[in-house]
C-alpha cells in the first residue's frame, strides 16, 4: 500500500505539480480512502520519501552489528546502505531529486531527513570514541563527512539522470573520506623540510620551530587530554619568544 500511494502521489505531482496536488487527489488516484493515507503517511511530505524509514532501520541494525575494529569504516559503509536504495530504482530517484531541487519545502524536509542520517553516523561514533574530550567531536565531525561524500557522489549520479554507476562516485568520495580520518596526522612535506635538522634544538614551550624571521614556524606539541587553556598558554609563550 505504500507503494501504490506513492506511486500514484508521484504521478500527480508530475501532472500537477508538487503544491496543486492535494491528499485527497493521491487517495482518489490510489482509490483508498484518506484514513488509508494516514496510516502510512503522516503528511504529503512524506510520501516523497516513502523508503528512508526503513532505510534508516536498517542503518541502525547494521551498525548494532559491526564489529568495533573500524569505526570509519563502519559507517562508510552504513552510508552505502542509503546509495542501495537509491540505486533500486533510478527512475524513481530521480524523480524524487528534481522534485526536490524545485519545491524548497520538500528541500527542508530532505534536510531534515539527512540529519537524521548523520545523528545515527555520529551516535555510533561516539560509542566507539567516547564522550570525553575530543570524542564528540571527533564523532559529529566523521559522521558529518561522511555524509557531505556520500551526497556529493550521490548528486552527481541523479544530476547525470541515474547514468552509469552510482557506487564508483560515492566510494571515491568515501575513501577520501578513510584517507583523512583513518591516519595519523602529518606535516606537509614543504613543512617537513622545513623542521629537518631543527629537532634536536630546545622546544620552546612545548614547540618546534624552525627557520628565522618572517618566515619562522612553530610546531606545537601537547599530550593527549592537554587543557586548551594550557595549549593556548604555550603558544603564546612560544610565540613570544620566537
Amino acid at each position: 500500500m505504500r507503494e501504490v500511494l506513492a506511486q500514484a502521489a508521484f504521478q500527480l505531482f508530475l501532472e500537477r505539480g508538487f503544491e496543486r496536488t492535494t491528499v485527497d487527489d493521491i487517495v482518489a488516484r490510489a482509490g483508498v480512502g484518506r484514513r488509508s493515507f494516514f496510516r502510512y503517511f503522516p503528511s504529503k511530505e512524506d510520501v516523497v520519501f516513502p523508503d528512508h524509514e526503513r532505510c534508516l532501520a536498517e542503518m541502525t541494525e547494521f551498525l548494532a552489528a559491526v564489529d568495533d575494529g573500524d569505526p570509519v569504516g563502519a559507517v562508510c559503509d552504513a552510508a552505502r546502505i542509503v546509495l542501495r536504495m537509491y540505486a533500486a530504482d533510478p527512475e524513481f530517484s530521480v524523480q524524487r531529486y528534481r522534485l526536490t531541487r524545485e519545491v524548497p519545502g520538500l528541500r527542508t524536509y530532505e534536510l531534515s531527513v539527512v540529519r537524521r542520517y548523520e545523528q545515527t553516523l555520529a551516535g555510533h561514533l561516539r560509542g566507539r570514541f567516547g564522550a570525553d574530550g575530543d570524542g564528540e567531536l571527533r564523532a559529529e565531525v566523521i559522521a558529518a563527512s561522511v555524509v557531505a561524500a556520500h551526497n556529493n557522489g550521490l548528486r552527481l549520479w541523479l544530476r547525470s539522470g541515474g547514468a552509469g554507476d552510482p557506487e564508483a562516485a560515492v566510494d571515491h568520495a568515501l575513501d577520501l573520506v578513510r584517507d583523512v580520518w583513518e591516519r595519523p596526522a602529518e606535516p606537509s612535506p614543504a613543512l617537513e623540510k622545513q623542521l629537518d635538522g631543527q629537532l634536536g634544538k630546545p622546544v620552546p614551550a612545548g614547540g618546534i620551530s624552525a627557520g628565522s624571521g618572517d618566515n619562522e614556524v612553530i610546531v606545537m606539541v601537547a599530550a593527549k587530554g592537554t587543557p586548551m587553556w594550557r595549549v593556548v598558554q604555550q603558544i603564546e609563550a612560544a610565540v613570544g619568544e620566537s
